[in-house]
Parts: C-alpha cells; sequence; structure tokens
C-alpha cells in the first residue's frame, strides 16, 4: 500500500541509487538529489555502501579507516540512530562508508539470507521521509543488499553507448532480487547523466534509452559539469555550493519528479 509523505511522519520512502558500471555519476546523484529533497523541506537519511566512501566525503563527513557506521548497520553494531550523523544542511543525515566496509562480504560470506540484513536493519526507521542509498559499482553483496532493502531502484545512466550495454545485467538483478527476498521491488526510473547536447553521441543515447525505455526514464536530465568534481573536493553538495549552475537545476527538477513518481 502506498502511503503520503505528507501524512504519515513514520513512512520512509526507500530508494536505492544503482548501477554496476562505475563513472556514471551515482554518488553525485546520490547526494545532489537528497540535498535537493532536503531543501524541499524532506527529511533524508543517505545511506553511504560504496567502500570509497565519496558519498561521505560528499556531505564533509570525513571516511574512516575503523569500522564506519555503515559497517555496523550490516552487522548490527549499534542500534541504527546511534549510526546517523547529522550534516551542515538542515534535514540531511548520513549513515557514513569506509575502506573497512569491503571485508563485510566477507564474514557474511555463505550466511543464510545475507543479502537481507539491510533489509531487517532499516525495519521501523522513522523520522524521515526518504532513505537514499549509494551503492558501489558491482552487483556483489553491498549493492543486493541496498536493492533488498529498498522499495525503488534510481538507475543513473552515463550518456555513452558503453555505458548502456551493462543495463540488461541490472534489470536481471532487479527481477532477481524480486524473486528472493523482495518482491515489491520496482524501478523508479532511469535519469541520463553527463549528457552533452553539443555532441551527436549524447543526443543519440538519450533518443535511443527513451525510445527503449518510454516513460521510465526521468525527462530531467544531468549535463556534464566540473563543477560536481569541485563541488565533491569542497563538502558540499552542488545544489548548495552552486545553485543555479545547470546541474543543480537538474538536480532539483529530477527531485520534484522523484516526488512525483510516489
Amino acid at each position: 500500500m502506498l502511503c503520503s509523505l505528507e501524512v504519515q511522519d513514520d513512512c520512509v520512502r526507500t530508494i536505492a541509487i544503482a548501477n554496476q558500471k562505475g563513472g556514471v555519476a551515482k554518488t553525485v546523484t546520490t547526494v545532489n538529489l537528497g540535498a535537493a529533497l532536503a531543501q524541499m523541506g524532506k527529511r533524508v537519511l543517505l545511506i553511504d555502501l560504496d567502500p570509497q566512501g565519496n558519498l561521505s566525503l560528499s556531505v564533509g563527513v570525513g571516511a574512516t579507516a575503523e569500522e564506519p557506521p555503515a559497517y555496523g548497520l550490516l552487522t548490527g553494531g549499534g542500534k541504527v540512530g546511534a549510526l546517523i550523523e547529522g550534516t551542515a544542511w538542515e534535514g540531511l543525515s548520513v549513515v557514513s562508508s569506509g575502506i573497512a566496509l569491503a571485508a563485510v562480504e566477507v564474514r557474511f560470506a555463505g550466511v543464510k539470507d545475507g543479502h537481507l540484513r539491510l533489509r531487517e536493519r532499516l525495519k521501523g526507521l522513522k523520522g524521515y521521509d526518504f532513505a537514499l542509498i549509494d551503492t558501489p559499482p558491482s552487483l556483489g553483496f553491498l549493492t543486493l543488499n541496498a536493492l533488498a532493502a529498498a522499495a525503488e531502484a534510481l538507475v543513473p545512466v552515463q550518456c555513452s553507448f558503453l555505458a548502456m550495454q551493462g543495463l540488461r545485467q541490472l534489470l536481471e538483478t532487479l527481477e532477481a532480487v524480486r524473486g528472493h527476498g523482495n518482491a515489491g521491488l520496482r524501478l523508479c526510473g532511469l535519469v541520463l547523466t553527463m549528457y552533452d547536447r553539443r555532441t551527436r553521441h549524447s543526443r543519440e543515447v538519450l533518443g535511443r534509452v527513451q525510445e527503449h525505455f518510454g516513460d521510465l526514464v526521468f525527462e530531467s536530465y544531468i549535463p556534464r559539469a566540473v563543477a560536481c568534481d569541485y563541488s565533491t573536493v569542497a563538502g558540499e553538495p552542488l545544489v548548495f555550493s552552486d545553485p543555479d549552475s545547470p546541474a543543480a537545476r537538474a538536480y532539483r527538477n529530477l527531485a520534484r519528479e522523484v516526488l512525483k513518481r510516489a
């Protein structure tokens, strides 16, 4: 049953941002979609499930070499609320990551229903409108946990033909997750990233994805922007650091579309 975020405070809309290909702007999309939703008055929890910890750095929370909060989230180390950190921006919180998170896959190798650990830990999560889960560039243990815990998957797709090649495998993985613990998982949509309207290549990729996936493709597409790299280094989401930039406006438009798809 769908619930209205405006009416029920304890209904958390959980979205996994996933694509097994690296360099497609998963982390930038997670951070800036979350920041845009926070700007709109939503309470957003960002969960960093990538051992590289780039999402954590992008919101000014340094990655740690010790067991990071995301490790405790998956292993049961402490109450979930104690693993959540605030950020400098109202409405935006984070469960940060670090390189030690990579060990969690070895720890739970062969454990029955290991891919459901995050799902169990997030049961009863309250106080947020959205939980956005950033995933590593693979379809391994961490990404499967994110997909099993989420109600929806949002897929960033870089505007290149090579980036399109892995979509079939990802969609097959979504179907497999539906059959093994998360029957209600749905595809929220595909968002085209690193779009350069000056190049024929970008325009052709955009057209092909729209033709093949139809309404599943968000109308908002994210332009290529070096400002995204600078904002990551600064530890500040682009929608806050450069709110009038084309990419920041695109992420705010994406946030509005995500709200409409509730």
